[in-house]
């Protein structure tokens, strides 16, 4: 007998959207306060390495132990995943969530012909392959509104675009092949980045002006408003790591990538009430557009769902049929010859 999920994949999907809705807009908010986005992000990494491990110890949780050698297999998934980490957070440190949004959008069309090509996965249905071009036009067609580019910007975007497009493919794979669990997932993902934080503060530079902050600041490097910030982004960091990698394991690359696509429009609500660089009334109708790609794109993979397990099950009759006939046969040729 299948032994029950531990989490429902709605609730997964649910809380991943959320998560990721409210974290763009918690990290500009966080990054326009507290301008050191490499810090920032260890900091995040540092909140769900500590956390996972408390809550290990008081058995709310299990987590795979850390041991080198499943280190080294999942070092270069963690590599991706924090340059996307890194790019995202330059991105919205210079620019504004709007030009995040229409990047992020462009991911799940890439994601499917990385799929296909790489991970040999089947080629999307038209429906599918329409819904995903839907979801680009509305994305593009939102942010085509907004003058606000800059070409640092757009460098950080398209970085930003290639990453996390490799990462969503190459972290579905480890999840898929690895064997650890969510939480196991989580505490190498976070470890390996933070391990990997001081080396980009070196690279960017970032150290030099932590340090310049500290001295210039007797050594108190937070505001209260940036101190509530940076902490409302780690907790919401470690959510995301626990949503994101459960609900790689329950749905497709795709799919996840959709998600992430699709949840983006609480974020625009919150950018449209809190900040006034947004997009016009014609942009959000673009984002209607975009919802719309995403509504198409989850009914054409339900149906393919559907279809499949129905060939499944037809294939599954079959097998037991023949098998009926070749047991009948084999009962027959047995009472046969002790009948002799």
């Amino acid at each position: 007998m299948a032994s029950k999920q531990p989490y429902a994949t709605s609730s997964l999907v649910i809380g991943y959207a959320l998560c990721s809705s409210l974290l763009a807009v918690i990290n500009k908010f966080a990054v326009s306060k507290f301008n050191y986005p490499g810090l920032l992000t260890a900091f995040q990494y540092l909140t769900s390495v500590v956390g996972v491990w408390i809550l290990g110890k008081f058995g709310l949780l299990r987590h795979d132990a850390v041991t080198l050698e499943t280190a080294k297999k999942f070092f270069p998934a963690a590599f991706v995943f924090y340059l996307a980490i890194f790019t995202n957070t330059n991105l919205l440190r210079h620019a504004n969530v709007d030009t995040f949004i229409v990047f992020r959008s462009l991911t799940p069309l890439l994601v499917a012909v990385a799929d296909t090509l790489f991970r040999k996965q089947p080629c999307p249905s038209k429906l599918t392959f329409l819904s995903l071009v839907v979801i680009l036009a509305g994305a593009v067609g939102y942010v085509a509104t907004d003058k606000g580019f800059t070409l640092t910007a757009y460098s950080w975007a398209f970085a930003y675009l290639v990453t996390i497009t490799t990462e969503m493919v190459y972290i579905k794979h480890m999840v898929t092949n690895l064997g650890l669990n969510t939480w196991g997932f989580v505490m190498y993902n976070n470890l390996l980045s933070l391990m990997m934080a001081p080396f980009f503060w070196v690279i960017t530079g970032e150290y030099a002006d932590v340090f310049s902050a500290i001295s210039s600041s007797g050594g108190d490097l937070f505001e209260p408003v940036a101190f509530f910030s940076v902490s409302l982004s780690c907790v919401f960091g470690l959510l995301i790591s626990f949503f994101g990698f459960a609900a790689r394991k329950a749905i497709s690359a795709t799919a996840f990538t959709v998600t992430g696509v699709v949840n983006k429009f609480l974020t625009v609500v919150i950018n449209v009430l809190i900040w006034d660089k947004h997009a016009t009334p014609f942009g959000l109708l673009c984002l209607c557009l975009t919802l719309v790609g995403g509504v198409l794109y989850q009914q054409s993979v339900t149906k393919g769902i559907s279809k499949g397990l129905n060939q499944q099950e037809s294939s599954l009759s079959k097998q037991l049929v023949h098998n009926s006939d070749d047991h009948i046969s084999q009962r027959d040729e047995e009472n046969g010859v002790s009948g002799k």
